[in-house]
């Protein structure tokens, strides 16, 4: 068998290289070209929402489409709150089942409950939705919002955050559901980029005589800090995008009586699966594709905000050096 020579091979490589090289830029240009579009369509299909109402759509509280008044505050407020309510939760519970399972868990045990906890994204969020509303909900209303309310009865701003009827279903509710669906997300992150950290540097630490916590703190968290802010936006992002589970538990109501986290409210997702489908052409349809727009940009606000922060973190990373 004859063997190509060498200057052939160098040719067949460089030109291996360069189909490489197109698809990947291929594949860069792809991905911008689908988000231009989507920017495009949404812009499109909005624009009549968007000359009727302008920027005024997004603090005007009122939705009604028989008049064919629209406004997205209240959605936009449910999103907010409910993914903020959801990270407050999710966050140091993902980060201590992730310390639990890289610093303390037996070696037996780590494996099958870090299983066990990845399995939890695979459950879909119907399912979330059904049991928060069916079997959640009933628990909270009897446990946690009727005793809060005695509690905090009459205590100023606290008791106004828990007024309202205690059904289970609501901004809390949404909240916590969304919680529960996003760790198994941010602490399977944080567990593999805590796993990178070079042994050798938490070694040196425990040999120094630092804790577990100081170990944690001051080696492992700065060693891995863009992996565990890019778990807590993917997170983050699930939590916004999130339709069917905040559908069943929000409790879909388009008016926002008081900041109360006990009371039903709506999210820009559950307003698009609730009303879609049967919004008629003309400005129903567009106020929700705006809303789509709306979501659209928040996403976009958030990602851009955690690559400030990371471009933050590694100055004065830079200064201290």
């Amino acid at each position: 068998m004859q063997k190509r020579p060498a200057s052939t091979n160098n040719r067949y490589g460089q030109w291996l290289d360069e189909v490489f090289a197109w698809l990947a830029k291929g594949a860069v240009w792809t991905t911008l070209a689908l988000l231009a579009s989507i920017l495009i369509s949404l812009l499109l299909g909005a624009w009549p929402a968007i000359e009727r109402f302008g920027l005024g759509f997004l603090v005007s509280p009122v939705w009604d489409p028989v008049q064919e008044n629209f406004g997205g505050l209240v959605m936009i407020y449910g999103t907010l709150a409910t993914s903020a309510i959801a990270l407050l939760i999710a966050v140091p519970v993902s980060f201590g089942i992730a310390l639990f399972l890289t610093e303390m868990c037996p070696a037996w045990l780590r494996r099958a409950l870090g299983t066990a906890i990845e399995l939890l994204a695979a459950v879909p969020s119907i399912v979330y939705g059904m049991w928060g509303l069916l079997v959640f909900g009933p628990i909270l209303a009897t446990y946690v919002q009727m005793p809060l309310q005695k509690l905090l009865d009459g205590v100023p701003y606290l008791g106004a955050l828990v007024s309202g009827p205690p059904v289970g279903i609501g901004i809390l509710s949404a909240g916590i559901i969304l919680a529960i669906m996003i760790i198994p997300f941010i602490a399977s992150v944080m567990r593999d980029v805590f796993e990178v950290t070079p042994a050798l540097l938490k070694e040196s630490a425990y040999g120094l005589g630092s804790t577990t916590w100081e170990v944690v703190s001051k080696v492992v968290l700065p060693y891995t800090k863009a992996g565990v802010v890019g778990g807590i936006m993917l997170g983050l992002g699930r939590a916004l995008g999130e339709t069917m589970a905040v559908t069943f538990v929000i409790g879909n109501m388009n008016q926002l009586s008081t900041l109360s986290v006990f009371d039903a409210a709506n999210s820009i997702t559950s307003a698009l699966a609730n009303e879609f489908a049967e919004a008629a052409d003309g400005l129903h349809q567009a106020s929700l594709i705006y809303l789509g727009l709306v979501l659209f940009l928040i996403t976009f606000v958030v990602l851009t905000l955690s690559k400030l922060l990371l471009l933050q973190l590694r100055k004065k990373e830079g200064a201290k050096s």
